[in-house]
């Protein structure tokens, strides 16, 4: 603890005692070793360590983050009320874009992500985010973590890898069985674009393992290369029955990616995340929805839900009859394209040119009311230093499986902070007792 006070029992709700923690506990409580060493098994190369961890030096932060359980509560009701909303009939005819997104073969979609801000008032959802990456990393780097003193030990909780990963396997087999009824898929391709090049490449071969492991054959397999014969997807000259799809063409309309497009049209493979799942949630424009509290009520969106989803930062899309106004008050906004990711051509108001501003009002953009990131201290080279921080829910049919946090500087989240990246979370139950 970095001159921590003792705290007496009732001194702090959890929120306070969370925020407390992030404030002044910057010990080191990654064994960096130890999940080096757990990677290095389960991965099955001496060399995945070294080539693929040691070369990503921001990929884990050191330091955990707190999270209290009321706020981890108030983030699952968010996430409760925005796929609720999803399947109402207006909202899905408002959202169904195009005609592969209103294909529905009843899957939920697997990992789902969904990225807040902490504030004094709550948890502010930011995005929502398809095929959300880090899910498998984090398992890891959770279990190489350890409590830094007995207050810390004391107050939270830390739920175990083998209850993570058996509610991962149980999320795949529901994906097959409520599009092929039963039984599990034989053989899982885990695709991306040159997936070898994607900084997130080494939880691939984590996932490829953990299928693996579970007597299901997987494969890692660049999307363009996929094979659509007609009748089977056809990966690395393999069958395939279940896609993982880590693309971020959420709508398979790049021509690369004919062969998964016509697979996932007639139902040969089960791809999921699917493009209907990404343009019912995770495009940028469902955010102004979701603040839209009159349209949603008038969807049919009862009262719990709607109260669930109060506060959240209001946000509407940039068109030439509000861009003079959106830029006369454009230090409260920042601008996000609509089908943006990993925080590529996203924009804080304060930060616009005139130029990009040219960009943002040519259409594909919307405007989000700020809510300010939260604060976790950490310690690098022997002293306190300040970073922002978010929290990402990984979630499947409404429920969260795992929570992380990501520590950064700059604009929006990256790998590139010292002292930063992918940090677990504490979940603060309680309070300390002197």
């Amino acid at each position: 603890m970095l001159n921590a006070p003792i705290i007496q029992a009732g001194d702090l709700a959890r929120r306070a005692l969370s925020d407390h923690f992030n404030r002044t506990c910057a010990c080191l409580t990654l064994d960096r070793k130890a999940m080096h060493r757990a990677m290095g098994e389960i991965a099955g190369d001496d060399a995945f360590v070294q080539t693929l961890i040691e070369t990503r030096p921001h990929l884990a932060s050191n330091t955990a983050t707190f999270v209290s359980r009321n706020d981890l509560q108030a983030m699952g009701r968010i996430v409760e009320a925005a796929e609720t909303a999803s399947r109402l009939a207006g909202w899905r005819a408002s959202a169904l874009r195009s005609d592969i997104a209103g294909l529905d073969f009843g899957t939920a979609g697997v990992f789902m992500g969904y990225d807040f801000h902490l504030t004094p008032e709550g948890p502010k959802l930011i995005e929502i985010n398809t095929n959300a990456g880090g899910a498998f990393l984090n398992a890891f780097i959770r279990r190489a973590q350890r409590a830094c003193c007995a207050e810390v030990e004391t107050a939270t909780r830390r739920p175990s890898s083998d209850e993570f990963e058996s509610r991962i396997f149980a999320m795949f087999a529901e994906e097959w069985r409520r599009q092929r009824g039963a039984g599990l898929p034989a053989r899982v391709a885990i695709v991306d674009d040159d997936p070898e090049k994607q900084y997130l490449y080494p939880e691939f071969i984590l996932a490829q393992r953990f299928f693996e492991e579970r007597g299901i054959a997987a494969i890692i397999a660049d999307a363009a290369t996929l094979v659509f014969d007609g009748a089977r997807l056809i990966a690395n000259n393999e069958p395939v029955d279940l896609v993982y799809n880590r693309i971020v063409d959420f709508d398979l309309s790049e021509p690369r990616h004919s062969a998964l497009n016509q697979a996932y049209r007639a139902g040969a493979a089960v791809v999921t995340p699917g493009p209907g799942h990404h343009a019912l949630l995770a495009d940028k424009r469902n955010l102004a929805l979701l603040s839209d509290t009159t349209q949603l009520r008038e969807w049919g969106l009862d009262e719990t839900h709607l109260s669930a989803l109060a506060g959240q930062p209001r946000a509407i899309p940039v068109a030439a009859d509000n861009a003079q106004e959106l830029w006369a008050d454009r230090k409260r906004w920042f601008f996000k394209p609509f089908a943006g990711h990993a925080g590529k051509a996203v924009y804080r108001g304060d930060k616009l040119t005139k130029s990009v501003w040219e960009r943002i009002v040519a259409g594909g953009y919307l405007a989000q009311e700020i809510a300010a990131p939260g604060e976790r201290v950490v310690e690098i080279n022997g002293a306190p230093q300040t970073l922002k921080k978010d929290v990402r829910v990984y979630t499947y049919d409404s429920e969260i499986l795992l929570a992380a946090a990501r520590l950064y500087q700059g604009q929006t989240t990256n790998f590139r902070t010292e002292g930063g990246g992918f940090a677990p979370v504490f979940i603060v139950d309680g309070e300390i007792t002197a």
